[in-house]
């Protein structure tokens, strides 16, 4: 006859040994978030979106110089930081002269990896750059999404990326710009040259039938008639078919309005693309769709559209 009281206490013995094996084979292990963050600075005040920006150095690609939102918490699955790589004027191998600008369009949530290791204040460099440094970008944002030790991990969209640049590195954008993972491309002050002879050090031998190769919706941010590669760009601009194409022009000559507080005009109308194109914002689409479209109703601005309602 079975003892029903010791029946009982094996019984549950067992099934407490079950139990406790069960946790053990299930525990999870906890992965250790680092940031090898190395240096950072607030450009003027963080930026006027909802997201205040930081300039950082990475350890893990010292090459380049991010701009992000501050406070990476409220980024993840419903709301990831679409990249934008960018390529600076005169092939430079600094951002030196567009820290206003990229700082504010991160501002309004996005990843902005500039080519270039971190200007210092008042800091200009003579280097060249490549416009494989775009494609360094690339890689590493997509790297660190998927790195659970990343503060980027699962944060940023790799779905959505731009690549952008001014002068030369709008050169170097319209070079990597047939890669397959571009979502658009914003190329700033710039234009494919009549003759591909290069002028300097990093700047792309490109002929205009490269622009057959382009797969993504652009934008031509110029600098009015005094730009000196207002013809280039404009010419880019007709010769461009077979994707959605927008050129805007302000009176500002070569020099942009990159330099001024936030960006300028420039940072407006560029950001305002990003957002549409990178976001699928509506509002900020209303810029460039319609007839008339709102960036032709704002002061100074002539613009130009194939492709685009």
């Amino acid at each position: 006859m079975i003892n029903f009281r010791n029946y009982l206490f094996y019984a549950t013995a067992v099934l407490l040994i079950v139990a406790l094996g069960g946790c053990q084979a299930f525990k999870t292990t906890k992965i250790e978030v680092i940031s090898n963050e190395i240096k950072s600075r607030t450009v003027e005040d963080g930026g006027t979106g909802p997201y205040s920006a930081l300039m950082v150095t990475d350890s893990t690609l010292a090459t380049h110089t991010i701009f992000r939102p501050q406070n990476l918490s409220v980024f993840g699955q419903e709301n990831k930081l679409p990249v934008i790589a960018w390529g600076n004027g005169a092939c430079a191998n600094s951002p030196w002269e567009h820290v206003n600008f990229l700082s504010e369009v991160a501002s309004h949530g996005f990843l902005v990896i500039a080519i270039g290791p971190m200007p210092e204040e008042g800091e200009r460099t003579h280097e060249r750059s490549e416009s494989l440094q775009l494609i360094d970008a690339i890689d590493w944002a997509i790297a660190q999404n998927s790195d659970e030790t990343s503060i980027y991990y699962d944060k940023i969209d790799t779905s959505k990326i731009a690549v952008s640049g001014m002068s030369c590195g709008g050169l170097q954008t319209l070079e990597v710009a047939p890669d397959p993972r571009v979502t658009t491309a914003v190329i700033c002050n710039s234009g494919i040259l009549p003759s591909p002879a290069s002028s300097m050090p990093g700047m792309p031998a490109l002929t205009k039938d490269h622009l057959n190769k382009l797969h993504s919706p652009a934008i031509y941010i110029l600098g009015g008639e005094s730009d000196i590669a207002y013809n280039n760009g404009m010419d880019d601009f007709n010769r461009i078919n077979n994707v959605p194409v927008f050129a805007a022009s302000l009176d500002v000559g070569h020099g942009g309005t990159y330099r001024q507080p936030h960006g300028g005009e420039f940072a407006k109308v560029a950001t305002a693309w990003y957002k549409w194109q990178l976001k699928d914002d509506k509002e900020a689409a209303r810029m460039f769709v319609g007839e008339p479209c709102g960036l032709s109703q704002m002061p100074g601005w002539k613009v130009e559209k194939k492709n685009i309602p």
